[in-house]
């Protein structure tokens, strides 16, 4: 038995009109934890629905052996007979169904034809302990957290009888926390002799759990990196995803900080679910022309909440506090009141409550301001179409037109509609919550140098990020949360990571 569980051989993947694989080879070892980056488009999650049967045989050319056998898979089923699971980004459990019947769906464990459900739920309870995580088996899938669920679809995987896991961004809608406990779970699935392959935009996690790297571009192989040598840098990686050196992972900016554009004083939100419960506690914030500020703080310290609440009461009852607009009090009552200021908000789930996703690019752009492309309450198509196109070529949103329907855009592109839909508001005062979530770093450029041209035609721009490099790397003063207090501001030459983690952890005085 050779040391490769798998071998995957010129793989070619076409769809109409578009090439996404080509002549793709990948070797992955047994029992190790191996890498797949990429820019988003390059043919990373295309791969693994080949591997897993998602797109069977016969839907592409090349070769699959895994244990040294060829594989022609016809579909999921056939691949997971094989022990080869994948657990895809979009995580596939039923909401109402519990922990235990989510862990078995499909593979139920009977007894002369009837669920057993003793047993059932005794085996679920043993696949939790075994990835850590303490929940009755008998609980919705609806109650509890996305990391808790990517932990059941991990539990599925292991009551499969999995040899290789595939796992597709698991980490993109995780908080720190709940990410460590994955990877440490994928390393002792590691001591197990269980292989997984993980795709991730996230280098410093890769750079600490891989074994090995194969970096794809514009679906080719371009090469296959060992992670236990020390010249394999976050740099070296983003070198072979892009295809050039980036010398600074942020476009150079010299601001040129205007007059005050928005204030907030003393902003109090409650919990619209938990009476009683502050979640913004007299917060103040103020906002330049032509500036980027920032807003950091760990998982819960009230970062949207606060964002959300200045943006027509979205978010929270029991909202107090004055808000200023050029100098003027102005009232935030509605989300329609709010655009009516100039504020716009790009929410940090885009997919969910940012764009529609079955729509096309024109329509996304077009919604939160027809009334500017109406004419006696009908909207005008070909202005409509006009303003979507010059926002396609100005914000180089890559689709063949604006017809494209959003949800088959990659994430980087699917932002810049987000962008083009609030810029087209006229926003002078645009507050970004996580702007580059799930993009990877050529994207994740583009998207920073748009929010400094905004910047440098005078709007206001409040950047909320979970990563302090980009808060560090775009941002000219940030902000800090902890328990829904601003717990303190720096200014850019005074921001450090240690100094902005000290206000972030701080606790309520």
């Amino acid at each position: 038995m050779t040391d490769d569980i798998l071998r995957m051989r010129g793989i070619t993947k076409t769809f109409p009109g578009v090439k996404a694989l080509q002549d793709v080879n990948l070797v992955v070892r047994r029992g190790e934890i191996h890498a797949i980056c990429g820019e988003n488009g390059a043919g990373k999650s295309t791969l693994m629905k080949v591997l897993s049967g998602v797109y069977p045989h016969g839907s592409y050319e090349g070769e699959i052996l895994f244990d040294g056998e060829p594989c022609r898979f016809s579909d999921i089923r056939d691949s997971e007979k094989r022990g080869i699971v994948i657990i895809h980004q979009e995580l596939a459990l039923s909401p109402y169904l519990s922990i235990a019947e989510n862990i078995f769906l499909g593979n139920e464990r009977t007894s002369r034809g009837l669920v057993d459900w003793n047993r059932t739920n005794a085996e679920a309870a043993e696949l939790l302990e075994r990835v850590g995580l303490r929940e009755n088996p008998v609980t919705a899938a609806m109650d509890i957290g996305v990391g808790k669920q990517q932990l059941v679809e991990i539990a599925k995987a292991l009551s499969k009888k999995v040899r290789l896991l595939i796992l597709d961004e698991p980490t993109a809608s995780l908080n720190d926390e709940d990410s460590a406990h994955l990877l440490d779970l994928l390393r002792g699935l590691r001591e197990e002799g269980i292989t997984s392959v993980i795709i991730s935009h996230k280098l410093n996690e890769i750079r600490a759990i891989a074994d090995s790297t194969t970096i794809l571009r514009d679906g080719r192989t371009i090469e296959t990196l060992d992670m236990s040598n020390d010249q394999v840098t976050e740099d070296r990686i983003i070198s072979g995803m892009v295809g050039r050196d980036l010398e600074h992972r942020f476009p150079p900016h010299e601001p040129k900080i205007g007059e005050e554009a928005l204030r907030i004083e003393d902003w109090t939100v409650h919990s619209p679910s938990q009476h009683g419960r502050v979640v913004v506690s007299g917060a103040s914030l103020t906002l330049r022309r032509g500036e980027i500020v920032g807003l950091a703080g760990l998982m819960g310290a009230g970062r949207t909440e606060l964002a959300m609440s200045v943006f027509g009461r979205s978010y929270g009852v029991g909202i107090s506090g004055r808000a200023y607009k050029d100098g003027r009090e102005i009232q935030l009552r509605t989300v329609g009141e709010a655009i009516g200021h100039g504020l716009a908000y790009a929410t940090e789930d885009r997919k969910r409550y940012g764009l529609n996703l079955i729509e096309d690019i024109k329509r996304n752009v077009s919604a939160a301001a027809l009334g500017k492309l109406a004419k006696r309450g009908w909207v005008d198509d070909n202005k409509e179409y006009q303003v979507a196109d010059g926002f396609r070529e100005s914000m180089n949103i890559k689709a063949p037109s604006v017809l494209s329907v959003t949800g088959k855009l990659s994430g980087g592109n699917q932002q810049k509609v987000v962008l083009s839909k609030w810029i087209f508001t006229d926003a002078d005062v645009l507050i970004l919550d996580e702007p580059t979530r799930g993009i990877d770093v050529g994207a994740k450029y583009e998207i920073y140098s748009i929010i400094n041209q905004l910047a440098d035609q005078g709007k206001a721009i409040l950047v909320i990020s979970s990563e302090l490099p980009e808060l560090l790397g775009v941002c000219d003063r940030i902000y800090a949360m902890s328990a829904g207090r601003i717990t303190g501001e720096v200014s850019r030459a005074e921001a450090t990571p240690e100094r902005l983690m000290q206000f972030m952890t701080k606790e309520k005085e």
